[in-house]
């Protein structure tokens, strides 16, 4: 047992109680106990980490879900030491799927070895092609902060507004852009795509080598020893006080309720939050199904999965010896026999070997993301009076940034308001 997960009972009474051990409640008890605060974080679940762990399975890492890491996030640079995270990088670009072969979509400004293969790739027209490197030209020069203040329309209509043809609207944005915000259609706020393709543009893509639930538990350990309470439901919610399922009262000066939307806006009584579901297959193989360390994209369009990833090629580490992890994602897909949805759609790339690849885990994730819809607008408020307070990426933006910025914003929120408080 780790030292910051508590071995002995709840506590009475401390400075901040916070519920929900995810990104944003680990980032926010981390500013929060470095600034001298006691603090108890209960946790519903038996780890920490909310929508950001893995699980060991037959010796294969397994992401709750198909996750990356985007370097360029500028929170993680703030709480996480990277180095020790040992980050493994996938290729810049994309490998699209069409036709019963892969096509390099590659960044020519970082490989310039890519330049022809992207060229003749079938995604759209040369016009198409030379729009993506003026698209990335003009929100790299411009302020992420800037860029989630434009205006706002869905996904799909800002790219045919941009002059993109339906061809690679279908065959490369849509499993791309539509695979990290969990939106198939592309109807989420065009201010998310255009801060999530620039971060693309500017940083690396990449996991740690250990999962990516190493990220959570890098951020537990550095919590004060005793700090984290797990396996601890939290039924009410009041000021100055939280109750858990057992009857157990702690009290606090101020209460933060870091957990996914839909639960927080159950215990505090806020307005729904809309969820992006998501599903994911597992399977592991004898031989991959490609080399390289291509994030591989459905280039016909018809999904339900859109990408796929060999994840032994990216990081050697997710897979035991001569063995290879392939993961199918299915955004927006959390329902049905996803496992034979997957099964049978890989088949159609590659063929009869997928029968022989064995499922090792599926995983059905109703509340992957939050809705992004437009008019989408960040910061929402995170002090909602009494001492009681609220984070997570419902707040700010749905993805590992939005979270850790929101527990830090609302444990910021926190000392402001606990010194005006004394």
């Amino acid at each position: 047992m780790t030292s910051h997960v508590s071995t002995s009972g709840l506590p009475e009474q401390v400075d901040v109680s916070i519920v929900g051990a995810g990104l944003a409640g680990l980032v926010a008890a981390r500013v929060l106990s470095r600034a001298g605060l006691s603090i108890a974080v209960v946790e519903a679940s038996d780890d920490v980490g909310g929508r950001v762990r893995s699980d060991i399975v037959d010796g294969f890492i397994l992401d709750r879900g198909f996750q990356v890491l985007l370097t360029a996030y500028p929170e993680l640079h703030r709480h996480l030491d990277l180095r020790a995270l040992d980050l493994r990088m996938f290729e810049p670009g994309a490998l699209v799927w069409r036709d019963g072969e892969g096509h390099v979509v590659g960044d020519p400004l970082r490989r310039p070895k890519t330049v022809v293969d992207t060229a003749t790739a079938p995604i759209g027209s040369v016009l198409d092609k030379a729009r993506i490197a003026l698209l990335r030209m003009k929100l790299v020069r411009r302020d992420p902060k800037m860029l989630l203040r434009g205006d706002d329309i869905p996904t799909a209509t800002a790219l045919r507004a941009f002059g993109f043809s339906s061809a690679i609207i279908e065959r490369f944005f849509r499993p791309l852009v539509g695979g990290i915000q969990l939106d198939p259609n592309l109807g989420t706020s065009r201010r998310m795509f255009d801060v999530i393709f620039r971060t693309l543009a500017t940083g690396d893509t990449g996991v740690p080598a250990q999962g990516m639930g190493e990220i959570t538990r890098q951020l537990a350990s550095n919590l004060p020893a005793g700090s984290v309470h797990l396996n601890c439901a939290v039924t009410k919610v009041e000021p100055g006080r939280i109750t858990t399922s057992s009857g157990h009262t702690i009290a606090s000066r101020a209460v933060v309720v870091a957990t996914e939307g839909p639960v927080a806006s159950s215990l505090l009584g806020l307005p729904q939050v809309t969820s992006r579901a998501a599903g994911c297959v597992y399977f592991s193989a004898d031989t991959a199904p490609i080399a390289g360390s291509y994030i591989v994209l459905d280039g016909h369009g018809q999904g339900p999965v859109l990408n796929v990833a060999v994840m032994s090629n990216v990081a050697d580490t997710y897979a035991p010896p001569r063995r290879h992890l392939v993961v199918a994602a299915l955004p927006g897909v959390a329902e049905g026999d996803i496992e034979q949805l997957a099964r049978t759609q890989l088949r159609s790339w590659w063929g009869p070997q997928v029968d022989g690849w064995k499922t090792l885990r599926s995983y059905r994730i109703p509340h992957g993301q939050p809705g992004q819809d437009p008019p989408f607008n960040p910061k929402k408020n995170v002090a909602l009076g009494e001492g009681l307070f609220v984070c997570g990426d419902h707040r700010d933006t749905g993805s590992i940034q939005g979270a850790m910025f929101s527990g830090r914003r609302c444990a910021e929120s926190v000392l402001e308001w606990t010194t005006l408080h004394l």
